[in-house]
């Protein structure tokens, strides 16, 4: 009995340390990301870099995208928070950034300006991406691999 209470509490401890991927609502957005009602320019609430995905649940591209932001979520740990918000419930959200196609995902630096993509994109490209215009890592070349 005793062993299978350490395995429980190791397993719901693992559970809680790892990074997810946390749905956002348009208030949240507001408090969290940025106030588009009282800020016409951009300007980020955030103390480190974030990604949205704006998605759907019936949307298959969206539905292959969602492991790859859980796993990137687990790789940028404490570096970078992942979002995602559900257009067909967030349909403020959805209009303030023209999302008229699905999956797009909004990578927001501290500071600067946000981009948004759309598409399904591989893991190691979101990743790249992540890493050069959120986290201002330089692209790996041939002569600095």
């Amino acid at each position: 009995m005793k062993k299978l209470f350490l395995i429980a509490l190791t397993v719901t401890m693992a559970m809680h340390t790892m990074a997810e991927v946390t749905y956002i609502n348009t208030d949240a957005f507001k408090k969290k990301i940025m106030d588009y009602t009282v800020n016409k320019e951009w300007k980020y609430a955030g103390k480190k870099p974030c990604v949205i995905d704006f998605y759907t649940t019936w949307c298959g591209p969206c539905k292959r995208l969602a492991p790859i932001m859980e796993e990137l979520s687990e790789t940028y740990k404490g570096k970078v928070t992942f979002y995602k918000a559900d257009t067909e419930q967030e349909r403020e959200l959805a209009y303030i950034f023209n999302i008229t196609s699905i999956p797009q995902v909004l990578y927001i630096p501290v500071s600067g300006k946000p981009i948004l993509l759309k598409g399904l994109y591989p893991k190691e490209e979101i990743a790249k991406i992540i890493d050069e215009h959120l986290l201002g890592k330089k692209p790996k070349t041939e002569t600095n691999k």
